[in-house]
């Protein structure tokens, strides 16, 4: 103990008084010597199997993925998408439309999507947002872009 701190170290002590255990006979087993499980050379071992693992696996993974079958990309025309992504197409541009308030400008984002005309198109998106639950807001822009582009009459 050292002297002027209360609750310091205190020499060790024996909780029991017995140095051993009694233990029924029916329920004793014989100890179970392990040697090689817990050393440090198996456990070191184990690990550098687990990183050259962990790095072949990233190797054959990336040269699969970059040589042996890489990712084919395709000029594919806007028309290609799919009609939820056509109908957020549509709200970008009628959100930018409500900045500029140019209706050709509009028009011509929207005739990347083909034939059709700018209108039917954007019709087409009122459609989508109304039945898909877009937010009132949104769908009353879209509304208006359709209004514009429906009024304007292409003629600068």
């Amino acid at each position: 103990m050292r002297p002027g701190r209360p609750g310091a170290a205190e020499p060790f002590k024996p909780r029991q008084g017995r140095e051993t255990a009694t233990v029924r006979k029916c329920l004793w087993v014989p100890p179970v010597t392990c040697s090689g499980i817990f050393s440090m050379t198996s456990n070191r071992s184990r690990w550098v199997f687990i990183v050259l693992a962990l790095i072949a696996g990233i190797a054959i993974g990336l040269a699969y993925g970059w040589v042996i079958d890489p990712v084919d990309f395709f000029n594919l025309t806007p028309d290609t998408l799919r009609a939820d992504y056509k109908a957020d197409y549509v709200l970008m541009t009628a959100e930018a439309y409500r900045v500029e308030q140019d209706p050709g400008l509009a028009a011509r984002r929207l005739a990347i999507f083909g034939t059709q005309s700018p209108s039917a198109i954007a019709a087409e998106g009122l459609d989508h947002a109304r039945a898909n639950g877009f937010s009132d807001s949104d769908v009353a822009l879209i509304q208006e872009l359709v209004t514009a582009l429906q009024a304007w009459s292409g003629i600068e």
